[in-house]
């Protein structure tokens, strides 16, 4: 079985709505035949100009996993019938870009009376695949742009950066939660800590922290490994510091840190997104743009990634439900694409 789902032009083609007169992003990026084997695909991706990878995750088990809701399994379609039809334009070139795909992920979902350890034996097996895709993109000088499924992928794509870069990774993560939960078998709630064990991770800041929506058993390991955060209260409630002096100072310590820097994001840190654990005290989703932006243009980005969101979680309904997260993550998208071509342009 494949373990990844190309993202053809034929696909692509689906997904875009031709306009005359107009190029949509759909038209121009670049996409994956699935003939080619996938190393080969990437190298002449980076020789035509590529730069940013867009890889899809679609899977609930993590956050199933860890005794939480499901939904987190289409946010990356929602979000390409979003991306695809943006305009290709003097602000931003589509042949930057390529999507490559999806995991394949269709023998791993379970059905809803699953146990947890059969869901947590099957998230080990998604590690896999995940560190093996993210680590060939990063081996061809590609940026991944990871999409969709639950936080436990935070884990995969530390360790693909860790073993290709040869040291360990600074991180820094936009949610209420640490996830830095107990090592009790893998799941959406310890992404962090399974990564920081394995060396993988090297500096941890959480951004938004909820200071009631994290145990003290998390809060002690993850001061004990010298994790860093900013509550959602000290910024959003009480106001102790604006949201630009806790990027400031969360640039300097990650550039500190002299290592190459994860950028997360769990979706449900942005008020009433659709996600897994979506949330009334939440930031508006401008805030979560200007982070992303700013951690892309001033630090060694090497991967961006947008976890959680669960389009069949809305309110108002599935469809409902994808054109918000489709439109949020496609802004989210461009904000960190554009801090990192100011940062260092192509060429």
């Amino acid at each position: 079985m494949p373990t990844l789902l190309p993202f053809t032009r034929q696909l692509c083609s689906t997904f875009t709505h031709v306009r005359e007169g107009e190029t949509k992003l759909g038209q121009a990026l670049y996409c994956y035949d699935g003939d080619t084997p996938l190393n080969t695909a990437l190298a002449d991706a980076k020789q035509q100009g590529v730069r940013f990878v867009i890889l899809g995750i679609g899977e609930d088990i993590g956050p199933r996993a860890n005794l939480g809701r499901g939904g987190a399994v289409d946010a990356f379609e929602a979000t390409m019938s979003q991306w695809c039809n943006l305009q290709s334009n003097q602000f931003f070139d589509a042949k930057q870009c390529m999507v490559l795909g999806q995991v394949n992920t269709h023998d791993l979902q379970l059905p809803a009376s699953a146990t947890t350890q059969t869901l947590r034996a099957h998230v080990e097996h998604l590690d896999e695949r995940v560190i093996h895709i993210v680590s060939s993109i990063i081996a061809a000088g590609l940026e991944p742009i990871v999409i969709g499924g639950g936080h436990n992928n935070a884990y995969g794509l530390l360790m693909a950066s860790k073993q290709v870069m040869k040291r360990p990774i600074a991180a820094v993560n936009l949610d209420p939660h640490a996830d830095f939960r107990p090592r009790e078998g893998r799941h959406s709630g310890n992404g962090f800590s399974y990564a920081a064990a394995s060396g993988a991770l090297g500096y941890y800041h959480v951004l938004g922290m909820h200071e009631l929506k994290n145990s003290q058993q998390t809060l002690d390991q993850l001061s004990a490994f010298g994790g860093k955060w900013h509550t959602l209260q000290a910024i959003w409630v009480r106001q102790e510091l604006s949201l630009k002096q806790a990027i400031d100072e969360i640039v300097t310590q990650l550039n500190d840190s002299g290592s190459p820097v994860a950028v997360e994001l769990d979706m449900d840190a942005i008020i009433n997104m659709p996600s897994s654990a979506s949330t009334a005290a939440g930031i508006p989703l401008l805030d979560a743009l200007y982070y992303v932006n700013q951690i892309g243009l001033r630090t060694n980005a090497c991967y961006l990634h947008l976890a959680e969101a669960a389009p069949s979680c809305h309110n108002a309904g599935s469809d409902a439900g994808r054109r918000e997260t489709g439109q949020s993550i496609s802004e989210l998208i461009y904000a960190y694409m554009q801090g990192r071509i100011a940062r260092q342009p192509i060429g």
